[in-house]
């Protein structure tokens, strides 16, 4: 395959990919679902210190059933279920605790964190107040009181590369590793495109003007349950203005700048992000267009 073959291609991002067999068809019969848990072949998800918890390997780690709610699907066909476990702090705590997990079971580990999580701040039913209960396998809550069904929220974040004459911008906040810089990003708002939550986002936090925003990739982001939406935009000029109540800083990085920090050279300008990020991947299929 050529490069230029291999630059069209949209990039893989950590934490995608179907994972388990979802099961979706058999999470509405409870019947089903107590046959499932009582078969000899299944296993519980193992957690630790509030993150499924993984071997050596970095494989998720199993255990023999005992009292899970949660059904996460099926893998060959045999069950697998989760507790419910209070979730782990947020994600730059975490983040080099799953540096070496394996990105086949990402997808797995990323879906019962999030659906632990939503369990854990969803007891209630927002409708009346009443306390809940756990419905579909988990994969929604149900208020015996005025029959209000919740289901787990997925919170949607615009992530964008910007342009301009062949370098991109770049930012950092203050929580970030030491030179750590990754890509602009924010919640998109009710009412709001993708394409008009990019442009706000990148005009509020860099002053800029951007246009021709394309979409790129999306990923699945754990923490607590975002859907990080890719795209890249052109800036009009390379004129910063930068919100300094949203970013520590901001720059304009050239391609070699990009592939020595994506190399991880002594003498690189940066520190990219994490290869569990979206950031990364978007910035190694600009460099690679």
């Amino acid at each position: 395959m050529s490069l230029n073959a291999r630059s069209a291609l949209l990039p893989e991002t950590f934490f995608s990919g179907p994972g388990l067999d979802r099961a979706d068809a058999l999470r509405g019969s409870p019947q089903r679902l107590a046959e499932l848990a009582a078969s000899d072949d299944a296993l519980e998800l193992v957690w630790s210190d509030g993150l499924p918890s993984m071997d050596a390997s970095g494989s998720l780690r199993w255990q023999a059933l005992t009292n899970a709610p949660l059904f996460l699907g099926l893998e060959a066909g045999a069950p697998r279920f989760s507790g419910l476990v209070e979730p782990a702090a947020p994600a730059f705590s975490v983040l080099p605790l799953i540096a070496g997990l394996n990105a086949a079971q990402a997808p797995l580990f990323a879906a019962a964190l999030s659906l632990s999580r939503w369990h854990a701040r969803h007891r209630f039913c927002a409708n009346c107040g009443h306390l809940s209960d756990i419905v579909r396998g988990g994969w929604s809550r149900s208020c015996p009181r005025c029959s209000a069904e919740h289901f787990p929220r997925v919170d949607p974040v615009a992530i964008m590369l910007v342009e301009h004459r062949g370098s991109v911008l770049l930012g950092r906040q203050p929580h970030y590793p030491p030179g750590r810089y990754s890509a602009l990003a924010g919640f998109i708002e009710v009412g709001e495109s993708v394409e008009d939550a990019v442009a706000r986002e990148v005009k509020e936090e860099a002053g800029l003007d951007t246009r021709n925003v394309r979409y790129i990739a999306s990923q699945p982001w754990p923490f607590p349950s975002s859907l990080m939406i890719g795209c890249r935009a052109e800036a009009l000029s390379a004129t910063l203005t930068i919100d300094t109540n949203e970013l520590e800083d901001a720059r304009w990085f050239t391609r070699e700048d990009v592939a020595l920090g994506l190399d991880g050279a002594e003498d690189a300008p940066f520190q990219p992000p994490p290869h569990t990020a979206i950031a990364r991947a978007l910035l190694e299929h600009w460099l690679a267009a």
